[in-house]
């Protein structure tokens, strides 16, 4: 029977969401991660220290319900979650006194996905100068949602150019390419020094055939929308091989069931219960799995400068069978047997 062991597993792009949603799927992460880079798209979305400060606390309280999980199991909960701001022309004052409470601001093109309504509308370089300029001498990390209004196919593609426009404008600011879904934007990484990208669970199993190519599967229907086969092999490969400059971010995405079954369709799917599992499980299929360490956390470590809390994961080949909704929320391959499942968490 094979066996992997896994230490400080990171999750570099999750939603946690708020209230009793919040208490669902925090735990389920908390388990088996040692820290989460947090979105800060709520309603309202976080903008201030206080608000990041209050967010945290209440993220605290749900893991209160780790027991919840596997009470065979039951743990003293080692959990950080890494806190972002939501993208605005900051200035630097306000920046250098939120600074010890975010590892990240992240930047949401206005309406491009869920609660980005208040994102930017124009990525104008001498509006946005002195925000990026601020974070560049401070060392706070810039995460992008890249997308732009087009074709929805060709979003991600089409905003290229503005990656190419922030990294040679601010070549000290470290920028993050969130959830790539290109070949496009996995060429990108080597061009620019200060490129980096978080590729997650769904994007390396998925094209857009699963999602529509016959009856239409809602839960994987997610913003950026999964890409065609070319991509996904793209993704893969970099993936598969550690690059250095990407990091399993899981863009787990939580909707209860009547928002994914229904008409508008709520973007995102649910991974966070079965991240580690699948992913042991594709790394072992392609004889990688000794790559998938640096993938789940020593590369997010070398690029965030972060020390997570020591959680050592043990997994075996051992088939699991997907429970079908946690609380309100259908995860990927519910009801399903994955080939993979947690023996221990130290």
């Amino acid at each position: 029977m094979k066996e992997c062991t896994l230490l400080m597993p990171l999750d570099m792009h999750l939603h946690l969401r708020d209230g009793v949603m919040l208490e669902t799927v925090a735990p389920l992460t908390s388990y088996t991660f040692s820290g989460a880079l947090v979105m800060p798209n709520l309603v309202p979305p976080l903008t201030c220290k206080e608000d990041v400060i209050a967010y945290k606390k209440r993220i605290s309280t749900a893991l209160g319900q780790v027991e919840e999980v596997d009470p065979e199991l039951m743990m003293d909960d080692y959990f950080e979650p890494y806190m972002t701001l939501f993208y605005q022309n900051y200035d630097v004052k306000f920046l250098a006194d939120v600074q010890d409470e975010i590892t990240a601001i992240k930047l949401y093109p206005a309406g491009i996905t869920t609660n980005s309504e208040g994102g930017v509308s124009s990525f104008d370089i001498e509006e946005m100068r002195p925000t990026l300029t601020a974070m560049s001498e401070l060392g706070i990390p810039l995460c992008v949602h890249g997308e732009s209004d087009g074709f929805v196919m060709d979003r991600e593609a089409d905003f290229m150019g503005v990656y190419e426009l922030l990294a040679s404008h601010f070549p000290d600011l470290k920028i993050i390419m969130e959830h790539i879904t290109t070949k496009a934007a996995v060429d990108m990484l080597d061009k620019y020094k200060n490129l980096y990208a978080t590729i997650t669970l769904h994007h390396l199993l998925i094209t857009l055939d699963d999602v529509a190519g016959g009856m239409m599967q809602p839960h994987l229907f997610c913003k950026p929308i999964a890409k065609r086969p070319e991509d996904r092999e793209a993704l893969l490969k970099v993936a598969l091989d550690a690059h250095p400059k990407v990091m399993f971010g899981s863009d787990s995405a939580p909707h209860p069931q009547h928002k994914k079954e229904a008409c508008g369709c709520a973007a995102g799917v649910f991974t966070a219960p079965i991240a580690l599992q699948v992913l042991c499980e594709l790394f072992d299929k392609h004889g990688k799995i000794d790559n998938l360490q640096a993938f789940i956390s020593d590369n997010a470590q070398n690029i965030y400068g972060i020390c997570p809390e020591f959680k050592e994961v043990g997994l075996v080949e051992d088939p699991f069978v997907v429970p079908e909704k946690y609380g309100e929320v259908v995860p990927m391959y519910a009801g399903e047997t994955i080939g993979w499942s947690i023996e221990s968490v130290i």
